[in-house]
């Protein structure tokens, strides 16, 4: 694998993540936000830059026995504190780049990027490809649970890798969705979260 410094700054502090975090209000943050999605118990969801499976966590709690999560992120060390952390069985891992996910076409009820977007380069690309792994009426979340200027400020001061990754306004990310033919459902911001939800055009079966 060639080294790439962003995968290898998220290597580096993966084994420190949940350390710098209130698991448990993040904990009742994420359940809340799920219930406010509405996610039903039999869905597919990918969780997009999983990290060390917070999301995957919450999502598994909600989810039946034909539920599944494809927790995808491209930071093998991310990935193996994961594992480590989650293990049930209807949980797929995948280390991948968002811009080219291994898995086929319209699969997913629902894609949830939780606290990941600002470090993707190419995000018309992730876009694009997130719309190919939805099935039709399916939904794409952006998330975040504090302010864009709070995120942007902690990205400025963090080193080199990832210092340039800022989170735009929500309704420049809303335009960039609609372009790349996704239905805008939700596009706000506060001093306290960050959300754009899109919906891929089409009926579910």
């Amino acid at each position: 694998m060639n080294s790439d410094p962003k995968r290898d700054f998220f290597d580096g502090i993966a084994a420190k993540w949940d350390g710098w975090a209130k698991l448990d209000v993040l904990s009742s943050a994420l359940s809340r936000g799920l219930e406010q999605f509405n996610v039903g118990p039999d869905e597919t969801v990918i969780d997009l830059g999983c990290g060390t499976g917070n999301l995957t966590q919450a999502l598994l709690m909600r989810l039946s026995g034909p539920g599944r999560v494809i927790a995808v992120d491209f930071s093998p060390r991310m990935l193996d504190e994961a594992r480590c952390k989650v293990r049930d069985p209807r949980v797929e891992w995948i280390d991948a780049a968002a811009e080219s996910l291994p898995l086929g076409d319209a699969l997913a009820d629902r894609i949830i990027c939780f606290s990941a977007w600002p470090h993707f380069s190419s995000p018309q690309d992730v876009a694009l490809e997130m719309r190919r792994a939805l099935k039709p009426g399916g939904l794409f979340h952006v998330w975040h649970t504090a302010s864009r200027e709070t995120i942007n400020a902690i990205h400025a001061g963090a080193g080199e890798a990832i210092h340039q990754d800022l989170l735009a306004p929500a309704a420049e990310l809303a335009r960039l969705f609609e372009e790349c033919g996704f239905e805008v459902l939700t596009a706000e911001e506060d001093d306290e979260h960050y959300l754009v939800t899109a919906r891929k055009p089409g009926v579910k079966g």
